[in-house]
């Protein structure tokens, strides 16, 4: 179907930092009368797949050209799609967002709900202490670099990583942050050593 071919190339031309590409696929979905909400929906959630922390602002450029289209409408939308989509497109970009997701469902669907950290459960109710939860509790912001490094995983999860930043943007920054705070020097590992790196997750 041409419908869904056009909208596949739209995102994978996103997705590889062709704006030349998503422009052209974007003109020709308008020129269909595809509606442009649907398009702009499409933006933001390439813009969290294929750009997530390497660019935080492109999620917020994607929602914002959402909201503009669905209170503005056609021909004026299509000036800011194609903004969207050119930002988007011109990204640095990363797919760790994707990849921490669904390797912690794959854990929770394999280990079930294990128990949380009793200093983590709730204690704001009467008798809560009594029962051990909240007793222990790091308050981070009482701690350099705002951080105590109190384990948050359930006990059997101590050592599992899900997210690991990529060496795109502004992740940079994010690896070189966590690595100072943690000591953990496996956040500055080589892209390529990285377990949680997959190619071709989405369908699209």
């Amino acid at each position: 179907d041409n419908h869904y071919d056009t909208i596949s190339a739209f995102i994978k031309s996103m997705r590889g930092s062709d704006p030349d590409a998503a422009v052209y696929y974007l003109a020709r979905m308008l020129e269909a009368g595809e509606d442009p909400v649907f398009i702009a929906r499409r933006i933001m959630i390439c813009a969290s797949e294929d750009v997530g922390n390497a660019d935080p602002n492109a999620i917020m450029v994607a929602v914002n050209c959402s909201l503009a289209c669905e209170r503005i409408g056609m021909p004026e939308s299509q000036i800011i799609l194609a903004q969207a989509a050119e930002y988007v497109a011109t990204a640095p970009k990363s797919n760790t967002a994707v990849n921490s997701v669904m390797d912690a469902r794959r854990e929770v669907q394999r280990s079930g709900s294990l128990p949380i950290p009793s200093y983590l459960q709730d204690a704001h109710y009467k008798g809560a202490q009594a029962l051990g939860r909240g007793l222990g509790y790091m308050y981070a912001h009482d701690y350099e670099n705002h951080y105590a490094g109190q384990p948050m995983l359930p006990e059997a999860l101590q050592d599992t990583r899900f997210y690991y930043p990529s060496g795109n943007g502004y992740e940079r920054t994010i690896r070189k942050h966590m690595a100072d705070i943690t000591g953990d020097p496996a956040y500055l590992e080589p892209e390529n050593k990285l377990p949680s790196l997959k190619k071709g997750q989405s369908g699209e």
